[in-house]
C-alpha cells in the first residue's frame, strides 16, 4: 500500500510532547497500525497477534512487570502502544495504574468500542487518556490521481482499498464478510448472524434515510427494540455514524426528529447494499450527498470536535441535506450531482437562512470553480469542502 502522510498524526504527535496517552480508535483497515509504525515507540504490542494475546491472557500481570522493567532502563517514560486494546479490555486496568504511576506513556487503538464500552477503567482517566477517531482518508490525504469521484462513490476510501489496482470489489466484500465472522460470529453479539446479516443489508440500503425503525422490524421479522440494539452494535464496532436532525424551529412544527445514520465508508456501503457498480445517476446521486455528509463529519472531528452535523428536514417537503453547527451559528449544505448548479437548487437553503442563524449556505456539487448563486449562496466544488468546513469554523 503506498504510504500516506495523515492529518491526524501531528495531533497524536503533539499529544504524546505534552505527555499524554491516548485511546485511538477506528474501524479496521483505516490504518491505525500504520500510524503507529511512524510513531517513536519504546515498544509495540498487538493484540491482534493470537499468540501474543494468549499469552498476556494468561498472566494479566505480565504488561505492568514488562513497563515496570523498561522504564528502568529508559532514561524518559517510555511509550507503549498496544495494538487492538478491545480484544483484552481488563488490560486497560493495568494501563490506568501505570499511567497514574507516571511510569508510562501509552497509545491505545481499537477497531470496536463495544467491549470497551464495558470497561469502567478508561472514563476514569479524563484529561490523561486522550480520544482520537481515525476515519477513511479525508479529501486532502488522497493524492491528485486519485481522486475521483466516481472511483470514490463506489468504491470509497480506506487506504488499503483506494490504493489497490485491481479486486477492489473481492476485498470489500471480504471486509463485510470478515466483519460478521469475528465481530458477530465470534464474539457473540447476536444470536442469530443470519438475521443480523440481512439487517445489514437493509442497513446499507437505508444508509443515509431518515430511519423507520418499525419497517425494518417488519421486513426482517425482529422487534423493533432489537433492530435498535443492532444498530447499536454498528454504532459499536464503529461502523455507522449517527446523525441527528435539527429539531427546533420558531415557524415550523412539523421538523423530522429522527436521526439517520451514515455507513462510515461508500465502499462497504454500496457493496453491503448489494448494489454493483452499474448505477444510475440518480444512485450516484444519492451516493454523492452520503459522500458529501461522510466528508463534512471527518473534516469536523480534524477541525473542530466540538462541533457539530445535522440535517434539517420539514415532513412537509422543505429539506437542507447537511448543517455544520458551532456555538448556535449554521452553515447550510446542499448537494446537487450537477455541473451546472442553479439558483433553484438553493431554493430550500434561502428557506433555512430566513430562520436561522446564518449568513451564508452553499451548494456542492461537481464543477471545477466556485460560483456565486445569489446574495448568500455560493456553489462550490466538492474537492473545496475541507476549506468551506475551515472557513465556517474559523469565522
Amino acid at each position: 500500500m503506498t504510504d500516506v502522510l495523515r492529518k491526524i498524526k501531528q495531533k497524536i504527535e503533539k499529544t504524546i510532547q505534552r505527555g499524554k496517552s491516548i485511546l485511538l480508535l477506528g474501524p479496521r483497515q483505516t490504518g491505525k497500525t500504520t500510524l503507529l509504525r511512524t510513531l517513536p515507540l519504546d515498544r509495540y504490542i498487538s493484540l491482534a497477534n493470537l499468540e501474543m494475546r494468549i499469552s498476556y491472557e494468561q498472566d494479566l500481570s505480565r504488561l505492568a512487570k514488562e513497563v515496570e522493567s523498561l522504564a528502568e532502563r529508559c532514561n524518559h517514560r517510555p511509550i507503549i502502544a498496544i495494538d487492538e486494546i478491545q480484544k483484552i479490555p481488563i488490560l486497560t486496568d493495568a494501563v490506568q495504574d501505570l499511567i497514574d504511576r507516571d511510569i508510562a506513556q501509552f497509545i491505545l487503538t481499537g477497531s470496536s468500542a463495544r467491549k470497551l464500552r464495558k470497561s469502567h477503567t478508561l472514563n476514569l482517566l479524563p484529561g490523561r487518556v486522550i480520544p482520537f477517531h481515525m476515519d477513511s482518508l479525508m479529501i486532502q490525504e488522497i493524492p491528485q490521481k486519485k481522486l475521483l469521484i466516481e472511483d470514490l462513490l463506489l468504491f470509497g476510501s480506506l487506504p488499503g482499498i483506494l490504493f489497490e489496482e485491481e479486486f477492489k470489489e473481492e476485498s470489500l466484500t471480504a471486509y463485510v464478510a470478515l466483519f460478521l465472522d469475528e465481530e458477530i460470529r465470534v464474539e457473540a453479539a447476536v444470536r442469530n448472524v443470519g438475521l443480523f446479516a440481512k439487517f445489514l443489508y437493509l442497513a446499507a440500503a437505508e444508509s443515509g434515510n431518515a430511519l423507520n425503525f418499525e419497517k425494518i422490524s417488519q421486513d426482517i421479522g425482529v422487534s423493533s427494540p432489537t433492530i435498535s440494539a443492532y444498530y447499536q452494535i454498528l454504532e459499536d464496532c464503529l461502523l455507522v455514524e449517527r446523525i441527528e436532525p435539527l429539531s427546533f424551529s420558531h415557524t415550523r412544527k412539523r421538523l423530522v426528529k429522527t436521526a439517520k445514520y451514515l455507513l462510515f465508508d461508500l465502499g462497504i456501503r454500496r457493496v453491503a447494499a448489494k448494489m454493483g457498480t452499474k448505477l444510475s445517476n440518480e444512485s450516484m446521486g444519492y451516493l454523492f450527498e452520503e459522500f458529501v455528509g461522510l466528508e463534512l463529519l471527518r473534516q469536523l472531528r480534524f477541525f473542530s470536535p466540538r462541533g457539530k452535523l445535522q440535517f434539517w428536514r420539514d415532513a412537509n417537503g422543505p429539506e437542507v441535506d447537511w448543517v455544520l453547527e458551532n456555538n448556535g451559528n449554521y452553515l447550510p449544505i446542499e448537494v446537487k450531482w450537477t455541473t451546472k448548479p442553479n439558483v433553484t437548487h438553493a431554493k430550500h437553503l434561502h428557506l433555512f437562512l430566513q430562520e436561522y442563524p446564518s449568513h451564508k449556505g452553499y451548494v456542492v456539487s461537481r464543477i471545477p470553480y466556485r460560483q456565486k448563486l445569489s446574495a448568500q449562496i455560493e456553489a462550490v466544488p466538492w474537492q473545496e469542502i475541507p476549506l468551506v468546513v475551515e472557513e465556517f469554523f474559523s469565522s
